[in-house]
């Protein structure tokens, strides 16, 4: 996840930086090309945590209950990546422009009253247990970049001023 995040990082410079040139198009192809590389890291990532869960989890513990819990994990956890990458992008984009108001509000609304509650009803009233809580991450993370994809694309931020 670290260089997952870094390039976020990179991406959110970029944008601030052709802000501040006064180039937003070029802001805006900075984001959308560092989400694509990004999306495609994490699918790789994806795929190794798909494969080698079991593996990776060795690493940790022996116990069979953390073994079949992490594994579970790792690869519940991994179906998001690969829009969640794209939408760490995004979201670091905004921060970038100097739009933190905006990633504040959708992580706000997407864990407190989306990712929580869905993960109480998937493990408890719909008794799924832990993979409950885990298909709970995937599905907020996406949703989430769904909607900083969707807001980013109105191109509002490119007027906040820096």
């Amino acid at each position: 996840m670290l260089p997952a995040w870094g390039l976020a990082n990179a991406a959110a410079t970029l944008v601030g930086q052709n802000l501040g040139a006064r180039q937003p198009d070029r802001a805006e192809k900075s984001a959308w090309r560092a989400a694509f590389f990004n999306m495609v890291f994490l699918g790789i990532v994806s795929l190794g945590y798909l494969i080698g869960a079991p593996v990776m989890m060795t690493f940790f513990s022996d116990d069979p209950k953390v073994l079949e819990y992490g594994v579970q994990c790792l690869r519940l956890v991994t179906l998001g990546y690969i829009i969640f990458g794209y939408g760490m992008v995004i979201s670091q984009s905004f921060n970038g422009a100097g739009d933190t108001r905006t990633p504040t509000i959708i992580n706000l609304f997407g864990f407190w009253f989306f990712q929580i509650p869905l993960a109480y009803a998937l493990a408890v009233m719909l008794e799924m247990g832990p993979a409950g809580v885990f298909v709970a991450i995937s599905v907020a993370e996406s949703a989430i970049a769904l909607v900083a994809i969707v807001i980013f694309r109105k191109g509002r931020w490119k007027q906040v001023k820096v």
